[in-house]
């Protein structure tokens, strides 16, 4: 059905000038993708240039843009900036030939464009027919633009006005969740297609949800838990299921790995988790500085392997519910989960991260979800195009952000309260925002008003250093000011700092709270068996890489404790 958007099929464009290596790629092209693609190839960077806007003139796609390195810099600059513009969800690439990355230019140039945005990556030019790793760069390409080409008919299609609040959120959640989703507004010939095929008519204020990829399954204003369900995410537990060796409460990255390692290594593992697989990373739109990943991987993608791979080792899960209740018992603990019940563990391994902080402008509160947005929803990106945004933060998460609205929107604004971005982000996202035309920095100011009818309109910034304040047009505000634990609901006995993050470790046993005789292990609580990982933990470091390690070492002092635990238990049985 989603080749009923657009006649033509989308295009695979490559510019390379020497002639016996432009057949050698096409021919390549062709074997693979020939069939449901159309494979175009030119010579000079100037045929290249009225392809690409012959096919944004005519709306046709580009799906993947193969650029020589060899073409001189303008000219290789002028197709890729070209390209950027005029397709967006295009995929680029300089091609090189084998042996060109020891030439330390070569390497430069590349390093170079990534930094810019330029491209995502480079190919390695085919020197034999049949050339699979050729096949396999360009093809995890294409899967890379299918996900993101707004006509592609995806495994859910939310149909919904452009300005539901819900439907987009309901968006938003798929994606945070690794679902495959697009969003369909009301009205639009994309919508009308979908409605057609499924016999439903428009939601009106409503918002309908398909599900192709698993029988057509159709939702009506449904719930978090009913798409889950629907989806078959697990949300609940069978009666049989209720005793476990390990509870981890939070599926983000540190979560994720202490259940891909405990579940492997035997331990019977239950993952509960309120909102999104993956946490606040499963928001970023790229992490490019983990490690394995060169060409850097979506947040929500490396919770989805996390999750897959926690699953088929036997973990259990329970999404979309919170633990509200916790309680130490004398060989274990009881758990009680909201819409689920009771649970039992010897060991609970706290991974709960962080929640975002709130603006606090009335004005903006009641926009949320209709044009404010707090966390990376970059889902919300197709929406904005040609409009203009504005992110509110310095970390990572928000350079990264930055980046990914200014592939579709005319201006995006990134405001900032310190003086300048080097203290709060990594320098490659620096880099990249420097380097974009339609990426303004707005330094020592702030948002404190904003206002629209119906859906955010503009915004109030202030300088904090002058008192000045001035009104831009924003069609989309995304916050990231940073986040805070939500740890008030544990125990008592439970030690934390001032702003709530768990001790843990040497923490801990600095605290009159620990009891025992022996030190508490590196990330166990003050409570014997329980363990906190990740960005709830006292002094953790605040990356991606850095819980995922915290979240596979817990699990050896997971087993220590369950070691003193049969000690215990074989002396009480001896004696």
């Amino acid at each position: 059905m989603g080749g009923d958007l657009r006649e033509a099929r989308p295009l695979l464009l490559v510019v390379e000038r020497d002639p016996l290596r432009l057949d050698r790629i096409e021919n390549e092209l062709e074997r693979s993708f020939g069939v449901d693609f159309r494979v175009r190839g030119e010579l000079t960077a100037a045929a290249a240039l009225h392809c690409l806007d012959l096919a944004h003139e005519l709306e046709q796609r580009v799906a993947v843009v193969l650029v020589d390195h060899e073409l001189p810099d303008d000219e290789r600059a002028a197709v890729l900036a070209k390209a950027r513009e005029a397709h967006p969800d295009a995929r680029r690439a300089l091609t090189i030939p084998w042996g060109a990355w020891a030439e330390r230019a070569t390497a430069a140039a590349i390093l170079a464009a990534m930094s810019k945005g330029d491209i995502n990556y480079y190919v390695l030019k085919p020197w034999i027919g049949h050339d699979e790793l050729f096949h396999r760069t360009v093809a995890e390409f294409v899967q890379e633009w299918s996900r993101n080409e707004v006509a592609n008919l995806r495994e859910v299609v939310v149909v919904a006005d452009e300005r539901s609040a819900r439907g987009h959120a309901i968006h938003a959640l798929l994606g945070r969740n690794g679902i495959p989703s697009a969003f369909r507004a009301t009205g639009s010939a994309n919508a009308d297609l979908v409605l057609a095929e499924i016999g439903e008519p428009d939601p009106g204020d409503g918002v309908v949800v398909w599900m192709p990829a698993i029988g057509g399954t159709v939702l009506h204003d449904p719930t978090d838990v009913e798409i889950a369900e629907a989806w078959g995410v697990s949300t609940t537990l069978d009666d049989e299921q209720r005793d476990f060796d390990v509870l981890v409460i939070g599926g983000g990255p540190a979560g994720l790995a202490t259940a891909v390692y405990a579940s492997s290594e035997g331990l019977r593992t239950l993952v509960v988790e309120r909102e999104a697989i993956g946490g606040q990373a499963g928001t970023s739109s790229l992490i490019r500085n983990y490690l394995g990943f060169s060409r850097g991987i979506s947040g929500s993608e490396l919770a989805q392997r996390g999750y897959q791979q926690a699953w088929v080792f036997g973990a259990h899960f329970a999404l979309m519910r919170e633990v509200v209740r916790l309680d130490a018992l004398g060989n274990g603990f009881a758990a009680e989960i909201g819409g689920v019940g009771a649970v039992t563990a010897k060991a609970v391994v706290l991974a709960t991260g962080v929640s975002y902080r709130r603006l606090g402008v009335p004005a903006l509160e009641a926009l949320t979800g209709a044009g404010v947005y707090y966390g990376a929803s970059v889902s919300e990106a197709h929406g904005l195009t040609g409009l203009d945004a504005c992110v509110v933060g310095g970390g990572n998460s928000a350079g990264q952000a930055v980046i990914h609205l200014a592939r579709y929107c005319r201006q995006v604004t990134l405001v900032v309260r310190g003086l300048d971005l080097s203290a709060t982000m990594s320098q490659y996202l620096i880099d990249v925002i420097d380097a974009a035309p339609n990426i303004a920095v707005r330094a020592s100011s702030e948002v404190v008003d904003g206002g629209g009818e119906g859906r955010l309109e503009h915004i109030t910034l202030r300088d904090r250093s002058s008192g000045a304040e001035e009104v831009l047009a924003a069609d989309g505000l995304f916050v990231m000011i940073g986040a805070e634990p939500r740890t008030a609901w544990l125990p008592a006995e439970v030690g934390r700092d001032s702003h709530g993050f768990v001790q843990a470790g040497a923490d801990a046993a600095g605290s009159a709270l620990w009891g025992s005789e022996r030190p508490p292990q590196p990330y166990e609580s003050t409570v014997a068996g329980l363990f906190a990982v990740g960005d709830v933990r006292c002094g953790s470091v605040k990356r991606v890489a850095s819980a995922v390690g915290e979240g596979s070492v817990v699990v050896s002092q997971v087993h220590e404790h369950l070691k003193t635990l049969r000690i215990a238990e074989q002396a009480t049985a001896d004696g």
